[in-house]
C-alpha cells in the first residue's frame, strides 16, 4: 500500500480544533439565556398550575378554569421537555469543547496530565512495553487513548502490545483509520456518547447481558406471576366499585401473598437484574452512539462490517433500555412499593428481561466487542491531527528492512522533535555516540513507530516502509531489591531472553541500550560481542547502542553489521546536539565536558 503523507504545521493543527470550539463556545452562548429564561418560566407556570389547582377545588371544578388547567399543564410539560433537550445539547456542547481541548494539550504537549495511563497493562515482562513507553505514564496509550468503554480500552491496549495482524488486515485496518481521521466533529461525537455509557458499567452489562441463566424455568409458575396480579387488582376494583366485601377482601388477602412472594423474591430478582437497576442513562448514550455509527456513511469495509454488527444492537438496546426504565422506577421508593403489592412489578421486568437474553444474549459480545475495535481505531487515527509530520506506513510482509523520511518520536513535541532519514535492510546496527546525543531516543523512535505500524495506525515520518516485525528490548533495566537481582543480572535475562525469542522468529528486530553497561568495561565488551555474533548468527536484525566504541570494530568482521552515530558540537563553549543520525562510528565524547558543566571539576 502507497504510504500518505499527513502534514501540517503547529498553528494549523490546532486550528481545526479552535474553529470546533468557537463554533460550540457560540451555540453556547446564544442558548444560556434562552435556558435560563424557560428556567424562569417553568417555576412561573408550577406557581401559576398550583393557583388555578386551587380554584379548581374552590371553585367546584368549573369547565372554563379545567380547560385553563389542562392548558397549562400541557404547556408545562411540554416546556419541560424542551427545556431537558436543550440541556442536553449544552452538554454535548460542553463536551465537545473539552474534547477539542484534549487534542489540543496533545499538541501542545499538556497531554502527560491525563489521568487514564493504562496501568493496568504495565507488564515489566512484556516483549517491550516498558521500554518503549507503550503504557504507563507518558506513554502512547496515554498520549492518543480516547477510549471511553471497557471492550474500548481492551481492544486498544491488545492493538498495541499484541498485535497480530497479516499484511492484508492491516492494509484494511489503514483504510479505516485514514477515514476516521478526516472527520475530528464524528470523532467527537462518538466519544462524547461513549462517554456516558461509564467505563465500569460496560464491562458488567456486557456479563450480565451475555448470562442465558433463566430466573425461572417453571412456565406454570411464571404465567402465575404474570395473569395473578391481573386478576387481584380486578376483585379489588369491582369489590369496591360494586361494594362486594367478598370480592374487596378476597384482592386484598391476594395481594397480600403477592407482598410475601415479591419479600421473598427481592434478592434474587435483584441478583438476576444486576447493573441493569443503575442503566438507564447509560444505555440511552450507548443507542445515540449507535445510531450515529451505524447512521455514518462510511467507505472502507472494516467500518462497514462494525457497522453491520451494530445494526440489530441498535434496536435491541432501544428494547433494553424499556427495560431499564421500567426497572428505575425503584427510585421512587412508594410508587415502586405500590405496584410490586398490586402488580408484581419486578417480576414483570424480570420477565422481560429474560426474554430478552434469549433473543439476544448470544450477540451481545459481539456487539460489544465492535464498539471496542471502533474506539481501537478512532484512537489511532488521532495522530495526523495532533503530529505535524505522519504518513500510513508500507507494509512489507517479508524481508526484514526499513526505510524512513523524516522518522521522528510521536511523542516528542511538534516544534522540538529531530527527525532523521534512516534506513537498514536484513542488518544489525550499532550505534555509538557520546552522553545525551540521543541514542536512546532513536531507538525508541524506531520501536514505537514499528508497534504503531503494526497496528495498521499512522507513523511519524513523512515516509516509511517497513517489515512486520516482532520487537524485544532491553533498555529500561532496573535491579529488584524484593527479588535480590542486581541491574546486571536483570540485564542477562533479559539479553538471554532477546537471544531465545530470535531463536524461535525468523523476523523479529531487538533494541538494545547501553549493553550489559551495569558491569567492568572489560567484561562488558567480551559479553556484548558475544551477544551480538550470537545475534548476528542467528539471523536476527536490531539496533545496540553503546559507549564502546571497540565494539564498532565488529563490522569490519561481518558483513551485516554497519555503524551509525549521534555526535555533538561546541558553539562559543556551549555544547550542541543536533540529533541527527550519521554512518560511521562516533569521534567524539562529551563526559569531561559535562562533569565540568555540573561543577565536578573546578
Amino acid at each position: 500500500m502507497r504510504g500518505i503523507d499527513y502534514r501540517g504545521g503547529e498553528t494549523g493543527l490546532q486550528n481545526k480544533f479552535l474553529v470546533l470550539i468557537k463554533k460550540h463556545e457560540s451555540y453556547l452562548k446564544r442558548m444560556d439565556r434562552i435556558f435560563n429564561n424557560i428556567g424562569r418560566v417553568k417555576v412561573l407556570l408550577v406557581l401559576f398550575v398550583g393557583f388555578i389547582g386551587y380554584l379548581l377545588f374552590s371553585k367546584q371544578f368549573p369547565l372554563e378554569i379545567i380547560l385553563l388547567f389542562s392548558l397549562t399543564l400541557i404547556v408545562l410539560v411540554g416546556l419541560w421537555i424542551y427545556h431537558a433537550k436543550l440541556g442536553n445539547k449544552m452538554d454535548y456542547s460542553k463536551g465537545m469543547i473539552a474534547i477539542c481541548q484534549q487534542h489540543i494539550d496533545r499538541i501542545t504537549g499538556k497531554w502527560a496530565a491525563f489521568r487514564d495511563i493504562g496501568s493496568e497493562f504495565v507488564d515489566d515482562d512484556h516483549a517491550y512495553a516498558c521500554d518503549l513507553d507503550v503504557v504507563g505514564k507518558k506513554s502512547l496509550f496515554q498520549f492518543l487513548n480516547t477510549t471511553q468503554t471497557w471492550h474500548g480500552r481492551q481492544a486498544f491496549a491488545k492493538d498495541l502490545l499484541r498485535p497480530a495482524y497479516k499484511r492484508s488486515e492491516l492494509q484494511k485496518r489503514q483504510e479505516a483509520i485514514a477515514e476516521l481521521s478526516t472527520d475530528i466533529e464524528f470523532s467527537g461525537k462518538m466519544q462524547y456518547y461513549l462517554s456516558k455509557t461509564g467505563m465500569e458499567s460496560s464491562a458488567k452489562l456486557n456479563e450480565t447481558l451475555h448470562n442465558k441463566t433463566e430466573f425461572i424455568k417453571s412456565k406454570v409458575f411464571k404465567i402465575l406471576l404474570t395473569y395473578v396480579p391481573m386478576l387481584t387488582l380486578l376483585f379489588i376494583i369491582v369489590g369496591l366499585a360494586l361494594q362486594l366485601t367478598t370480592l374487596y377482601f378476597l384482592g386484598a388477602f391476594m395481594a397480600g401473598m403477592q407482598a410475601i412472594v415479591w419479600g421473598l423474591g427481592a434478592a434474587k430478582i435483584q441478583n438476576y437484574l444486576g447493573i441493569m437497576t443503575q442503566l438507564p442513562h447509560k444505555l440511552d448514550a450507548y443507542a445515540e452512539a449507535i445510531d450515529i455509527l451505524t447512521s455514518k456513511n462510511f467507505s472502507c469495509e472494516p467500518l462497514k462490517q462494525i457497522q453491520k454488527k451494530l445494526n440489530e444492537a441498535a434496536q435491541a438496546i432501544k428494547d433494553l433500555n424499556k427495560i431499564a426504565n421500567r426497572i428505575s422506577i425503584k427510585h421512587n421508593f412508594l410508587i415502586y412499593f405500590i405496584v410490586n403489592i398490586f402488580l408484581l412489578w419486578d417480576y414483570g421486568c424480570v420477565f422481560a428481561f429474560q426474554g430478552w437474553k434469549r433473543k439476544y444474549a448470544d450477540r451481545t459480545e459481539e456487539w460489544f466487542s465492535a464498539i471496542g475495535e471502533f474506539e481501537s481505531l478512532l484512537c489511532l487515527s488521532h495522530l495526523p491531527n495532533v503530529c505535524d509530520t505522519t504518513c500510513l506506513p508500507t507494509l512489507n510482509e517479508k524481508g526484514c528492512s526499513m526505510e524512513a523520511q523524516a522518522l521522528g518520536h510521536p511523542l516528542l513535541l511538534n516544534e522540538s522533535r529531530v527527525n532523521n532519514e534512516f534506513n537498514f535492510n536484513d542488518t544489525i546496527l550499532i550505534i555509538s555516540g557520546s552522553n545525551m546525543s540521543g541514542k536512546t531516543t532513536f531507538l525508541r523512535t524506531v520501536g514505537v513507530n514499528i508497534v504503531l505500524a503494526r497496528s495498521g495506525g499512522f507513523v511519524c515520518a513523512e515516509k516509511m516502509c517497513v517489515s512486520l516485525f516482532d520487537i524485544v528490548t532491553s533498555m529500561r533495566i532496573t535491579d529488584d531489591l524484593n527479588e535480590g537481582i542486581s541491574t546486571f543480572y536483570a540485564e542477562l535475562k533479559r539479553i538471554k531472553k532477546i537471544i531465545d525469542f530470535a531463536k524461535e522468529h525468523a523476523g523479529m528486530m531487538f533494541l538494545i541500550d547501553e549493553i550489559f553497561k551495569g558491569t567492568n568495561s572489560v567484561d562488558r565488551l567480551t559479553g556484548a560481542k558475544t551477544v551480538i555474533e550470537k545475534l548476528n548468527d542467528l539471523g536476527a536484525v536490531g539496533l545496540v547502542s553503546t559507549h564502546d566504541l571497540e565494539l564498532c570494530e565488529l563490522t569490519s568482521y561481518y558483513k551485516r553489521m554497519k555503524n551509525y552515530s549521534f555526535s555533538e558540537h561546541y558553539e562559543e563553549d556551549r555544547i550542541c546536539f543536533p540529533y541527527k543520525i550519521k554512518q560511521g562510528k562516533s569521534n567524539t565524547t562529551n563526559a569531561k565536558y559535562l562533569m565540568n558543566m555540573v561543577g565536578i571539576f573546578d
